[in-house]
């Protein structure tokens, strides 16, 4: 089969390599996956340049999220057959960006319908994340104000979807003036261009001075910084990642003077430690998209665009989501 690996860490477009590789068979309690459609994520790029929190052996295959369907079942797997279109996490080092990918069973969850093939691969890791973090961390509720860094990308693009979903009021921030359209399109109440606009400004502006209820910053660095400055009295910030390049100290003190909360979230411990919440939020999300509430924004490519895609990713050219289609 055709998979794209990395045999020496670097940037994306240098290091991806396209080659035949043996297929894979399914171990016990593991599936075997036709790719349908593979994600394309921030982490891919992390993976490519060995600054992922996991470091899989070289070389190995990114790709961290994918549709798929069912191939064969490995021994001892019960309750799904093939031929079942499914949405996974991948099992490195055999990510998603091949024809081919063997996962375990017990992660495997159904496509939702409503969904194609590109749309239903990126709704798992992005959307999880989002409803984690708005729902079970932040305990977002009706009418508070919700501030998303990196609104048009696609960690953020989730969060403007859920939030409004929520019934929150949406403030997006963004660089760019494309990206400033989309994330109106995404549905965003109030959209800053961080480029030509002091998000501070306009959150207090929007609040009356009160702040946002609930920060969901995946960029960190300075939007972190600036956000505690416009943060309302019981606010929560979600720490979800740092596509700035920047790991912010947080000061303590100025969390405690102003009384916020600031939230860890790192998703993929749901999956191992409370995996019936992640399933519980996947029905969650399957019932929002089945009533058109929350759809991905995402442009689908041909596999054989892995190094390109991957990289526009990592240098925060993309709007909404890339997929990978073999």
């Amino acid at each position: 089969m055709k998979a794209w690996r990395v045999h020496s860490n670097g940037e994306p477009r240098e290091v991806l390599r396209l080659g035949e590789v043996p297929r894979p068979e399914p171990g016990p309690g593991e599936v075997l996956l036709r790719v349908r459609a593979a994600g394309v994520n921030f982490p891919d790029a992390l993976l490519c340049r060995g600054e992922y929190q996991i470091r899989p052996p070289l070389p190995f295959t990114p790709g961290v999220e994918m549709c798929g369907e069912i191939a064969a079942l490995g021994p001892d797997v019960t309750g799904l057959a093939e031929g079942d279109r499914v949405i996974s996490t991948a099992a490195l080092p055999g990510g998603a960006f091949a024809e081919h990918a063997v996962v375990p069973a017990a992660g495997v969850l159904p496509a939702p319908e409503a969904l194609d093939d590109p749309a239903a691969a990126v709704l798992h890791i992005g959307y999880q994340t989002g409803w984690f973090g708005l729902h079970r961390r932040a305990a977002l509720r009706p009418g508070e104000t919700l501030l998303v860094h990196a609104a048009a990308g696609g960690v953020g693009s989730a969060a403007v979807q859920l939030g409004k979903a929520a019934g929150a009021y949406v403030i997006g921030v963004v660089g760019g003036a494309e990206k400033a359209e989309a994330a109106r399109e995404l549905g965003a109440d109030l959209v800053v261009d961080r480029h030509t606009e002091d998000f501070v400004t306009a959150v207090k502006d929007a609040t009356d001075g009160r702040g946002a209820d609930v920060v969901y910053d995946p960029v960190g660095g300075d939007a972190y910084t600036r956000s505690t400055k416009c943060v309302a009295f019981e606010g929560r910030i979600v720490v979800v990642g740092f596509a700035g390049g920047t790991v912010q100290t947080p000061a303590l003190s100025h969390a405690l003077v102003k009384n916020y909360s600031i939230l860890g979230l790192h998703w993929g411990l749901y999956a191992t430690r409370d995996p019936e919440a992640v399933r519980a939020a996947h029905a969650e999300l399957t019932a929002l998209a089945e009533a058109g509430t929350v759809r991905p924004v995402v442009a689908a490519h041909p596999l054989a665009d892995a190094p390109s895609a991957v990289q526009s990713v990592a240098d925060g050219r993309t709007v909404g989501r890339l997929a990978l289609v073999p």
